[in-house]
């Protein structure tokens, strides 16, 4: 398969029972990482559920290059182009990570014995486990799980890629390699991430906030940083409680972002700042 898939995304919504877990997201994308950014609770692994056709939404309406999952036909297609992380890394009793990759390889219609091997190892040696590859699943570190959780996604070199949380529990260099990999499909593929680390959504191409099921901002990482600009400054005294949030530095002063006093010590501010001021106060609707 070649070219990012097409993600339409209009009007999908959650509910379960009386919650909405989920309201009216819109979405239109081609290729490049997409960033869902948001608290625990935001609502964004139910958003990455959906769109990999585990859960169907309330309402709403998803398509991927013009399929719509709610066809069964066109659902198992989506599912062709699709690479899916979840949270928790499925597998039966026993299992080793050829196995895991090989059952999912053979869902994908990998009917050939020799090319599916190939397909198999090539993902477990694009993550480094090539050499685990015999290992049962309980043998495995957290983070070697979630690594082959990252190799049965690329596998098959899917245009469309829902990663939930990739980073969990991966050391600095893990996240690095993780980073390169998902890069290297930067044109090739659709990636959409979930995260609650502002420096993994710092390296994508756009980011959306959730917070509430709601979307609170749509836009490049620059633009979300230039929410705090003008807003971001240090003081030597402990703010008030008025401001939007503060902590203490190393030095001893406080960095706050608010509403700035006259004559403040402005400073340049991160996407951490901007995330951080657009998300709604406690008791504040979403």
């Amino acid at each position: 398969m070649t070219g990012a898939a097409q993600l339409l995304v209009t009007g999908l919504s959650k509910r379960y029972a009386s919650r909405n877990v989920l309201s009216s997201i819109d979405m239109a994308v081609q290729s490049g990482l997409v960033a869902v950014l948001g608290p625990n609770g935001a609502g964004k692994t139910t958003l990455l559920r959906c769109l990999a056709t585990v859960i169907q939404p309330s309402d709403g309406r998803i398509l991927v290059d013009g399929l719509d999952p709610r066809n069964e036909a066109e659902r198992i297609e989506i599912r062709r182009r699709l690479g899916y992380l979840p949270q928790e890394l499925g597998g039966g009793a026993g299992a080793n990570a050829f196995d895991v990759l090989d059952y999912i390889a053979v869902l994908k219609g990998m009917r050939d014995d020799r090319l599916r091997r190939r397909a198999v190892f090539d993902s477990l040696d694009r993550v480094g486990l090539a050499d685990r590859a015999g290992d049962r699943l309980h043998d495995l570190s957290a983070g070697m799980r979630r690594r082959l959780g990252v190799a049965q996604a690329i596998l098959g070199s899917p245009t469309l890629l829902v990663l939930d949380e990739p980073a969990a529990g991966l050391d600095p260099d893990e996240r690095f390699r993780l980073r390169e990999i998902v890069a290297a499909r930067r044109t090739n593929a659709t990636t959409l991430i979930s995260t609650h680390l502002t420096d993994e959504a710092a390296v994508c191409d756009s980011v959306m906030v959730l917070s509430g099921g709601s979307v609170r901002f749509v836009g490049t990482p620059q633009r979300l940083e230039s929410v705090a600009q003008g807003r971001t400054w240090v003081q030597p005294e402990l703010p008030p409680p008025t401001v939007r949030a503060s902590w203490r530095l190393a030095d001893g002063r406080y960095r706050c972002l608010g509403v700035a006093p006259p004559h403040a010590d402005l400073i340049e501010p991160t996407l951490e700042d901007g995330y951080l001021l657009i998300q709604p106060r406690p008791g504040e609707a979403a």
